[in-house]
C-alpha cells in the first residue's frame, strides 16, 4: 500500500545534500550490537534519495558488461564442505515456510538457488520486468561498489548512513518517532505477522516495494527503513566503541574497525570478511528481527548477495557544510 504518489523519475536518481554535524549513534535499548550510544561527527556529503533500482543497475551493466558475483562460477577452495551442486553461480533466496519453524536456523527460509541473480531474483524463470523501479538485490559488496565508482560516487560509511537516516531525529527508535505504526499508518516496508510463514501484508507488500513508495524522512530520503538492507563501507564488529565523551574527542568521519574484527567467530571455516549493512528490509518482523530502525546493523559477508540486500550511493565532492 503506497503512502501517497510516487515521486517523478528525476527525483528517484536525485542526490540530496546532507550538512555535516554531530549526532548520537547507536542504541542502548534494542540489540546488543547497536550499543553503546556514542557521539560521532560527520562531514557534509550528499546521498542518493532512493536505493539504486533494477533499472539503474541495468544501465550500468549494459554500459560496462559487468558480471555480478552471483553470476560468476564459485571456487571450491573458498567453500570447504559445500555440496558440488551448490558450487555454481547463484544466490540466496528467501522462501516462506509452510508453518512455524525454529527461528535459530535461518537455513529453513534461505535457499541457495542456482541461477538467482539481480535480474533473475528468484532464479531461472523469474524476471525484473515488472520490478524495474524496485531496489536491485542479489548484489555483493563489490557489485555495489562497482556501480558507485562507475557513477563517480561511493558507498556510505555506517556513520554517514545512520546520520542521514536519522535526519536530525536523535534518540528516537524509528526514523519517524518511537511508534512503529503511528496512528495505524505503515511508514516502511517490513513484515507483519509471524515470520517466516505468515505475512498479512498490512503495509501492502509481500516482497520489495518500488522505491519512493513510503514518505521520505526530513531530509527527503526514501526507504531508509525497511524494504532492503543497504551496504556500507565499514567492517563489522559486535558493538560500537565506548562513548567518545569519555575520551579526548568525538570521532570525526569514522571508518569503522579493522577487517580482522569482521570475521565470523561462529563460522571459522569461512575466512570471508563482513561489512555492516543498515536499514532493515521487508523481512524484518517484530517476532524475529525488529531492525527497520536507524541504529540497527547487521554483518554481511562481502561476497554474498541476497534477495533483501541492496544499496544507495553517496558523494563527498562539492558539498558545503
Amino acid at each position: 500500500m503506497s503512502n501517497g504518489a510516487r515521486p517523478p523519475a528525476q527525483q528517484i536518481k536525485a542526490m540530496v545534500p546532507v550538512p555535516g554535524g554531530t549526532f548520537r549513534m547507536g542504541s542502548d535499548d534494542h540489540y546488543p550490537e547497536e550499543a553503546p550510544v556514542h557521539r560521532v561527527t560527520v562531514g557534509p556529503f550528499s546521498v542518493r534519495a532512493m536505493s539504486v533500482t533494477n533499472r539503474d543497475y541495468a544501465v550500468f551493466v549494459d554500459a560496462t558488461g559487468y558480471l555480478t558475483v552471483a553470476e560468476r562460477p564459485l571456487d571450491p577452495a573458498e567453500f570447504p564442505g559445500a555440496p558440488a551442486e551448490n558450487l555454481v553461480p547463484g544466490s540466496l533466496v528467501f522462501t516462506m515456510t509452510q508453518g512455524p519453524v525454529d527461528l535459530g536456523h535461518i537455513s529453513q527460509w534461505w535457499t541457495w538457488t542456482p541461477g538467482a541473480c539481480w535480474h533473475r531474483p528468484e532464479g531461472p524463470g523469474s524476471t525484473i520486468e515488472n520490478r524495474r523501479d524496485h531496489p536491485v538485490v542479489h548484489v555483493a559488496f563489490e557489485d555495489a561498489l562497482a556501480y558507485a565508482q562507475w557513477a563517480g560516487e561511493d558507498l556510505p560509511t555506517e556513520a554517514e548512513w545512520e546520520y542521514a537516516a536519522r535526519a536530525g531525529a536523535d534518540g528516537t527508535a524509528f526514523i519517524w518517532g518511537d511508534d512503529a505504526v503511528p496512528g495505524g499508518r505503515y511508514l516502511a516496508n517490513f513484515w507483519q505477522g509471524d515470520f517466516p510463514w505468515r505475512n498479512n501484508e498490512a503495509d501492502g507488500f509481500a516482497g520489495t516495494a518500488p522505491v519512493g513508495s513510503y514518505p521520505p524522512n526530513a531530509l527527503g530520503l526514501y526507504e531508509m527503513a525497511g524494504n532492503v538492507w543497504e551496504w556500507t563501507t565499514d567492517w563489522y564488529a559486535d558493538g560500537h566503541l565506548a562513548d567518545a565523551e569519555t575520551a579526548c574527542c568525538v570521532p570525526a568521519n569514522p571508518r569503522g574497525p579493522s577487517v580482522e574484527s569482521s570475521f565470523d567467530p561462529g563460522q571459522p571455516q569461512f575466512s570471508i570478511p563482513r561489512r555492516v549493512i543498515k536499514g532493515g528490509s521487508f523481512l524484518c518482523a517484530d517476532n524475529y528481527c525488529q531492525r527497520y530502525r536507524p541504529a540497527a546493523r547487521r554483518p554481511q559477508m562481502i561476497d554474498t548477495g541476497m534477495s533483501h540486500v541492496g544499496f544507495r550511493t553517496v558523494s563527498r565532492e562539492g558539498v558545503e557544510a
